[in-house]
């Protein structure tokens, strides 16, 4: 293909995709200095104004005529503010890369830049399937192709390399016969406050306090998946793939912390969300710091959480149906915050909850219907 000529122009009426010019150098160099993008990409660092002059003029015209690199100029209301390509398509199968400045993020530029690549891929060059990688905990462009419809989505370690150092990576793929469109939830994380108490996001900030909370004894003799002894990296690494779950669908994890001082005082997620067999249920999960316990710290936290699980999702809640909360039969405390927050015990499964010493429970099945909790 000729370069600039034969580059088709991509277009919904708000962003275009077309050939790279020379006016483009300056402000693609401009881009690459976004500490942002050096950290989540592979360009140079630091990244010289030959690097973009280089990449503008010389790789992406050479892509076009040699056919292993199909690379637009994303332009947004007559401006330059990104770079989008195609690569490989060997088999009916390539990757798409992207890349945006800071001062159109957040406006769906690039989601609708990619849906406009990604359709010309099947269109245009007759691919079967289009796959995205990005570095794991590079959420901004996870949530870009989880709006363009890319699923599957499976963790590699090790599976990406930036500047000589290995990287773990996420890496998953649309097809050309599916919607551009997401296949999941994306869960947000809302602030719920109420009796002194509020549910907010993790931060690296409550490592500490959820390493105290999870090495309790207590906590360790009910929550057997736990690791013990349970470390701060533990802690870390627990924080850390909490927005993963949210990202996935698969669950609302929440830090219950003190309303006045912001301290951590334990953790309650509802998870088991993208349960293929049943979506409408929920399941309640939680874990206390020790010097929280007998202020009613969690009967509390899941009131708010029950009362966001059966908010209507258009109203910003999970739409769930039914609520789950198991616990050890024995575990008196744990039935007592199901029972004062209206759950019905509707099963016990006999010695189904193990121990670390090798005992085990019975364990406790308690609901909660969406219909008894709006009757209250």
């Amino acid at each position: 293909m000729r370069f600039p000529e034969d580059v088709p122009v991509l277009s919904d009426g708000a962003v275009t995709l077309r050939a790279h010019t020379a006016d483009d150098v300056e402000p693609a160099y401009r881009m690459c200095q976004d500490p942002v993008m050096q950290q989540w990409t592979t360009i140079p660092v630091p990244y010289l104004r030959e690097h973009a002059v280089s990449f503008l003029t010389e790789q992406i015209p050479a892509g076009w005529r040699d056919n292993t690199m199909w690379a637009w100029a994303i332009e947004y209301d007559g401006t330059y503010v990104g770079t989008i390509d195609l690569r490989d398509g060997e088999g009916g199968v390539g990757e798409v890369g992207f890349a945006v400045s800071p001062e159109v993020r957040g406006r769906g530029v690039m989601t609708t830049a990619l849906k406009l690549a990604v359709r010309y891929a099947f269109d245009g060059l007759g691919w079967d399937r289009v796959i995205w990688r990005a570095y794991v905990g590079n959420f901004a462009s996870r949530r870009v192709a989880w709006k363009a419809g890319f699923g599957g989505l499976v963790t590699i370690p090790g599976g990406g390399r930036s500047r000589g150092v290995r990287k773990d990576e996420w890496v998953a793929s649309v097809g050309k016969d599916d919607e551009l469109a997401p296949r999941t939830p994306w869960w947000t994380i809302p602030v719920l406050e109420g009796g002194a108490i509020r549910l907010r996001e993790l931060r690296e900030s409550d490592a500490q306090r959820a390493m105290e909370a999870c090495s309790d004894e207590r906590t360790q003799h009910w929550l057997t998946g736990m690791p013990s002894p349970y470390l701060l990296d533990d802690a870390k690494a627990f924080i850390g793939s909490r927005p993963d779950e949210a990202a996935a669908g698969q669950a609302v994890p929440w830090a219950i912390a003190d309303a006045v001082t912001d301290e951590l005082l334990g953790n309650i997620s509802i998870f088991g969300l993208n349960n293929r067999m049943d979506r409408a249920v929920g399941e309640i999960g939680y874990w206390m710091h020790p010097d929280a316990r007998g202020r009613k710290v969690m009967s509390t936290a899941v009131g708010l959480a029950i009362g966001h699980a059966f908010r209507p999702v258009e109203d910003g809640g999970l739409g769930r149906l039914r609520l789950v909360l198991k616990c050890a039969a024995t575990n008196t405390a744990s039935a007592h915050v199901a029972e004062i927050n209206g759950f019905t015990r509707v099963g016990n499964e006999r010695r189904a909850d193990p121990r670390r010493d090798g005992t085990r429970d019975d364990l406790l099945t308690y609901d909660l219907l969406a219909e008894e909790y709006a009757a209250r």
